[in-house]
Parts: C-alpha cells; structure tokens; sequence
C-alpha cells in the first residue's frame, strides 16, 4: 500500500510564514484577489494589502485587471509573477510513469505514459525518466521550467527528499531523489507519496468551501490522504491515512504487516487477483480484474463489490470520526461502478446521519491525473518558498511549502 510521509517541523511565523501563505493560495488559484485572501486566513485586509505589496515589489505577486464585485467597486486581480512558469511532474508506478505539465493555477498539458522499470531501481530508472521531462521542459521553454515533481508509491521522508523503507521499490530506500533531480534539472524538486499528491491534485479542482475530505487510493493497494482545514494533515509521525493496516473481521488472510484480516489483504487491487485466482478466474493483474468486471463477470463483479463493502466498512469509522465535506475514491478501482456503490452504500449504512447529511462521496474528477497534477503543484509551490527564502533572508521557505501544507490549487 501506498506508505505516508514523514513530517518535519518548520519554525517560519510572522510575515515570512504569511507570505508563503499567500502565495500558495495564488498558486492554487483558491484566492485571486486581497479580499479573499484575508477571508480565507482569517487577517486583517490591511495586513494583507501589506504582505501583498511585499511580494508585489519583490515581483513575486502581480496585478492582472479587475473583478467586478456586488455592492462594492472593481477589485484587482492577483497573480503570481513571471507566471508563464511551469512544472514538469510525474507519478510513479511499477512498469510505468504517468507525465506531463502542469502550470500554476492547476492546468495540466502534454500528458503521456511512458515504460518505466521502478524495479530495476533508481539509478538505473531515472535516467530515462528524466530525458522525457527534459523534453517537455524544452518544448514549453526551458527558461520557464521552476520545478520537477515526483509522486512515488511508497513511504517518503520529505525533509530529507529519501525514500525510506518501500515495501515495492527495491534498490530505492535511502536514494537521495530530490537531490538527484535537482542537479540535474538546476531547480526546485519535490517529492512525496503517491496518495498525498492525489489528495492535493483532487483539492485543487474542488469547490473552496470543501475544506476537509478524504482521498482514497484504491490500485494495487491502498491509501489515503488527508485535507483537514484545507491542509495536508500529515498527523504526528507522517502516517495520517493509514487506512491499509485496519483489521477487517471476515479476513483471515495474513499481511506483510504480520497480523491477519488487514484492509490491504481482502479489499485491494492485489487481494481481487488473489481471491479469483483461488477462485478459478484466470486473471494475472489488476488490469485483468477491472476488465472482467467491466464486462460483468459475475464472479469478478461480486469480489469487486465485495472490497467495496471491506473499503465501506473501514471508511465509516474515519467518516464519523474526520466529519469531512468529501471522500473522494480514486485508483483502478474506483472506475468501476459495483466498486464505488458499494462503498457509497457501506458509508451511508454506517455513518451518522448527520455526518452524512452534506458528504459528498465520488469519485475523483480528475482521474487518473489527480497525483499528477499533486505532484506538480508541490513542485512549484517549492520552487516559490524558495524564492521568498531568497528575498527575505530567512528560512522560511527552507524545506518548501509542499512538505507542510496543500493549498487548493489549482494547487
């Protein structure tokens, strides 16, 4: 399953910390104007007309036209400055790597899969991977490149830019990724596990007023990431989501964990190819299992169905616990409809009304593309926490304003 990240701390505060604020939510798109800037931190207007002209002198912000507004006069649109910037992302999987563009304010352009070997390790994978982000670099201009993002299918130390102990990536723990990129490309490189960049790709395109949801990985394995506040919530030890290790009562099957029952064992991609293949249904991947479902097998459409109950299951107790706006189902297997049903079934029967009355439960609007654009945006979103460390002589921006917080984004 998709492992979380290890958190770090940060001490910016003050105007620095403000700053970094205001620019993710420009980059997000989430604010374009002072006024929703300071509804959506809580300041004072006057603090953030201050900040704004901070960064506007350093060029870091500029000024795009107006807005009209009810009841009051035009109000002038933000943007970030030198904003014909881009990043080039990808998002990681066992044979392939997802690519493509992204821009600030969530757009996304030039998306291809491509081979890529993750089991042959990172010396020998990279190289390869790095040749057609180059080309896309060079086919928006170069010069405009700020950032490299990658979204991994295991467990990252963002501090440090390490991939740590993944169960899937042999010859990866303890890779200095970030670094590599970085000397390679000459800017910003971000780094994080796959299912915290779908949970920002998703936020990104949702409506400002779903500050909390739940993005629920379901492929080979599963995780989850979390949006509290508007936020990544990484939890104390970078495990928030950690959803793959609940003990499902039905199961017996014992997991790499070492207990038996687990989420992961009777619920994901890998426990459906499995169970069928106990069952007789020659099926070799998950891929297979999708498209006999898709084909109403019915023996592969009641496993399907049935991780979606265990998945149900599981989720109503975090659902009545978080109370978020949203649950968002993405992966493989949130494509097929006995699947999301029956999570959205298992929810409704198991929650609270009230926690229910509002939640959207669906499935990810931006499909296979939600870690994608994740991963861009953390890229960018560190390429301008360190051109403010740049201005402000601080460290604010030291670690990159990915590793602590998701902004919607178009974030």
């Amino acid at each position: 399953m998709p492992e979380k990240s290890v958190p770090h701390r940060r001490g910016a505060t003050g105007v620095s910390s403000l700053a970094e604020r205001v620019l993710e939510l420009l980059a997000s798109g989430q604010a374009t104007t002072r006024t929703e800037l300071a509804a959506l931190l809580g300041a004072a207007p006057s603090t953030i007309s201050l900040t704004v002209s901070q960064l506007m002198a350093h060029g870091l912000v500029a000024e795009q036209g107006t807005r009209s507004s009810t009841g009051g006069r035009p109000r002038k649109v933000l943007r970030l400055g030198g904003s014909d910037g881009f990043a080039v992302a990808a998002e990681v999987g066992g044979r392939h790597a997802h690519v493509g563009v992204v821009l600030p304010g969530g757009g996304l352009t030039d998306v291809s899969t491509v081979p890529f070997a993750t089991a042959d390790g990172p010396e020998a994978a990279l190289p390869g991977l790095a040749r057609t982000l180059e080309a896309l670099a060079e086919r928006h201009g170069r010069d405009q490149l700020r950032g490299v993002g990658l979204c991994l299918p295991g467990p990252v130390d963002v501090e440090s830019g390490l991939v740590t102990l993944p169960a899937r990536m042999p010859g990866w723990n303890r890779f200095p990724v970030r670094t590599w990129l970085e000397e390679r490309f000459g800017v910003p490189a971000a780094i994080e596990n796959d299912a915290n960049c779908m949970a920002v790709g998703e936020h990104s395109v949702q409506p400002a007023e779903r500050r909390q949801s739940i993005m629920v990985k379901t492929g080979s394995g599963i995780g989850a990431g979390v949006i509290a506040d508007g936020r990544l919530y990484r939890g104390g030890t970078g495990a928030a989501g950690e959803i793959t290790h609940v003990r499902v009562e039905a199961g017996d099957t014992p997991c790499s964990c070492g207990n038996t029952g687990c989420l992961e064992t009777v619920a994901s991609g890998a426990a459906l190819v499995r169970i069928l293949r106990e069952r007789g249904v020659d099926v070799a991947s998950v891929e297979d299992v999708v498209r006999l479902a898709s084909d109403a097998d019915p023996e592969a459409t009641r496993a399907v169905r049935q991780a979606g109950r265990y998945l149900g299951m599981v989720l109503a107790a975090n659902v009545n616990f978080f109370n978020p706006d949203a649950v968002y189902l993405g992966g493989v297997l949130s494509t097929l409809e006995p699947f999301v049903a029956a999570v959205r079934s298992q929810l409704y029967e198991g929650c609270h009304p009230l926690v229910t009355r509002h939640l959207v439960i669906e499935r990810a609007s931006l499909g296979a593309d939600a870690g994608l654009v994740g991963a861009g945006q953390f890229a960018l979103q560190r390429a301008l926490a360190r051109a403010l460390q740049s201005i402000t002589g601080t460290d604010a921006g030291r670690h990159a304003v990915p590793q602590q917080s998701v902004v919607r984004t178009d974030v």
